[in-house]
């Protein structure tokens, strides 16, 4: 199967080329969260939208960035992202929902987290790289959106992931046959000082690092409108720095 469409060079799944998308791209998993994210960006318009992946583009201070929707789970998320690198992506960061894990995540204070780095529960990874090789958000992207959340006085804690393969098995474990391990594994992550839980996550990460660009993840626990505005001063930070 050829990654373009070799009438117009769309990339096969996202329905995207070189030039529709800015090297910024804000990742949500959900296409009906596209257009809330893109009325941040002035000047935005729909780029594509096939299957799960909806995708618009705009202007932030002059910066070209794109809004493009990833589906649940990792393997979308996988295409999603390698189609976006292929198109001119540089900068990739998630923003979604998430469970909570530990304790400390619990704090009702709390907006959100922001993610550094993500336990790879999932399969999807396991196809391009060993399970020891680890799964890290992009130091500077850290740092910008860490700087960003002061900056806007909001309250985001910094942590780890875990990024599962099945929503249900960790809502309801005791529908499951493997109830026992599951109950077994989450302990091991709180008990290890993994913040939260996603689906997404972990893929992110591991496609941007083999393939060589910035990636970076925002999780709401709340409104999501604050971790929008978190990673749009984010994009600018990292922008001013040159980064």
């Amino acid at each position: 199967m050829a990654f373009f469409d070799k009438n117009n060079e769309l990339m096969y799944h996202i329905h995207c080329k070189k030039g529709d998308i800015g090297e910024y791209v804000i990742l949500p998993g959900d296409p009906f969260r596209t257009e809330k994210i893109a009325a941040f960006l002035d000047d935005y318009e729909l780029i594509a939208h096939n299957r799960e992946h909806k995708t618009y583009t705009g202007h932030l201070n002059g910066i070209k960035v794109s809004v493009t929707s990833t589906g649940m789970g990792g393997g979308s998320t996988a295409i999603c992202v390698e189609e976006l690198i292929k198109c001119g992506a540089k900068y990739l960061i998630r923003i979604g929902t998430c469970g909570r894990i530990t304790d400390e995540a619990k704090d009702e204070s709390l907006d959100g987290c922001i993610v550094t780095a993500a336990v790879r529960d999932e399969g999807t990874t396991l196809h391009y790289i060993p399970v020891e090789y680890p799964a890290v958000a992009d130091r500077k992207v850290v740092e910008a959106l860490a700087e960003a959340s002061e900056k806007l006085g909001y309250n985001y804690m910094e942590g780890i992931i875990q990024t599962k393969d099945s929503y249900y098995g960790q809502v309801e474990p005791e529908n499951m046959p493997t109830e026992a391990n599951l109950n077994y594994r989450m302990e091991c992550w709180k008990r290890g000082n993994v913040a939260v839980t996603d689906m997404e996550s972990a893929t992110l990460f591991i496609v941007s690092q083999i393939r060589r660009v910035k990636a970076g993840s925002v999780m709401s626990f709340k409104e999501t409108e604050k971790s929008i505005a978190v990673i749009m001063e984010a994009i600018k930070i990292l922008n001013s720095k040159g980064e």
